[in-house]
């Protein structure tokens, strides 16, 4: 099976619990062990960024060590809060290098799934746009994306399913660049994260240009991975 879930916010080393912010928050990695336990090591999970604190993937390593530790394989992508992201190449290297099987990534690539194809990547927020130099940088996650979904193609005639870190719809606020893509390479379903607390309420869920979205952020969910097929 394969299951989604985002913004697992791990911080075994970095410092930065999220225990601090309390609420749903409170006892959160008791809560991600709890949500895993209908997980088979046969099953994949995709997560939809924001893995870790980690300023590096040295500082990262016991938050993978505890992913590891959690049945199931698991699909990273990038969140705008993983600061330990590195090339594919390096990052695949260090899990190799510290045994870590049950990791790998969702970047530049697809993943064959029960017939469909896995895509993926960080995706673009209105957030963005306020940081410097940030036409580049919204054009290569276009061009990250588009990527993905030619893999995807190349895998399969079946069902494309995209995960995001960023929500393409939000309240007020559309990325029609991310949502045409979408609808030009027939994405029908897309999971996001991204939104916690109060932007819970601005999240959008629903169909939208043949794609129906759903937020899979962590205290969303109540930490437990959502079943995708």
């Amino acid at each position: 099976m394969l299951y989604a879930i985002g913004d697992l916010h791990l911080s075994m080393k970095s410092g930065k619990e999220m225990d601090v912010f309390g609420g749903a928050w409170q006892g959160y990695v008791r809560k991600i062990e709890r949500g895993f336990a209908h997980i088979t090591d046969e099953d994949t999970v995709v997560l939809c960024g924001d893995t870790s604190w980690g300023l590096n993937l040295g500082e990262a390593l016991p938050d993978f060590q505890f992913l590891e530790t959690l049945p199931g394989r698991k699909l990273l992508l990038k969140g705008n809060h993983d600061y330990f992201w590195d090339t594919a190449a390096k990052q695949l290297a260090f899990f190799a290098r510290h045994n870590l099987a049950k990791l790998s990534l969702l970047h530049n690539n697809a993943r064959l799934i029960g017939g469909a194809a896995v895509c993926g990547t960080r995706g673009w927020f209105y957030e963005e746009e306020r940081l410097a130099h940030s036409e580049k940088i919204f054009r290569r996650e276009l061009g990250r994306l588009r990527a993905s979904l030619e893999a995807g193609r190349k895998l399969t005639d079946g069902e494309l399913l995209a995960f995001l870190h960023y929500p393409p719809i939000h309240s007020d606020y559309r990325c029609e660049e991310v949502a045409g893509i979408l609808g030009e390479y027939g994405v029908k379903r897309c999971y996001y994260g991204h939104l916690h607390g109060r932007a819970h309420a601005s999240a959008f869920e629903g169909e939208d240009g043949g794609v129906s979205y759903r937020l899979v952020a962590a205290d969303y969910v109540d930490f437990t991975p959502v079943r995708v097929l």
